[in-house]
């Protein structure tokens, strides 16, 4: 794994730890949203540099789950990756930080987005985990 990717990671599980702190307080659940946005973009992100995927350094879910699709074959829920890309290009102003199109998440979507956001890191980190043991080079 070149160490680029591994840095993607790490931040990605950074922004995991980050929910799994914060996961039962209800004022919260729009920064639950924000970092469960992260942590999918991030784990997209690793991918792209670990095979060297053209990308411009971008936010959209859409756009880098569509990059990522030449090489990694396993698909996620475009309708949360809709809406978390949604959240992220919304909350590029302090009192839209984190907000979905119908206000605050719930408490519900926060335990939603957290599931959604750690299955899409742990298939990626699995996914080049595994790629790194199959590498003659490993």
């Amino acid at each position: 794994m070149k160490i680029i990717t591994g840095e993607w990671l790490k931040s990605a599980d950074d922004d995991l730890n980050t929910i799994k702190a914060i996961i039962d307080d209800e004022s919260l659940t729009h920064i639950v949203a924000f970092h469960s946005q992260q942590c999918i973009e991030k784990s997209f992100k690793a991918i792209v540099e670990e095979f060297e995927l053209a990308a411009q350094k971008i936010h959209n879910l859409i756009t880098l789950n569509e990059t990522i699709s030449s090489v990694y074959q396993f698909s996620f829920d475009e309708d949360k990756l809709g809406l978390l890309n949604k959240l992220y290009l919304d909350s590029r102003y302090p009192g839209d930080f984190g907000l979905l199109p119908n206000g605050k998440p719930s408490i519900e979507d926060a335990n939603g987005f957290q599931k959604f956001a750690k299955e899409v890191y742990e298939k990626i980190n699995n996914f080049i985990k595994k790629r790194d043991e199959q590498s003659p080079d490993s």
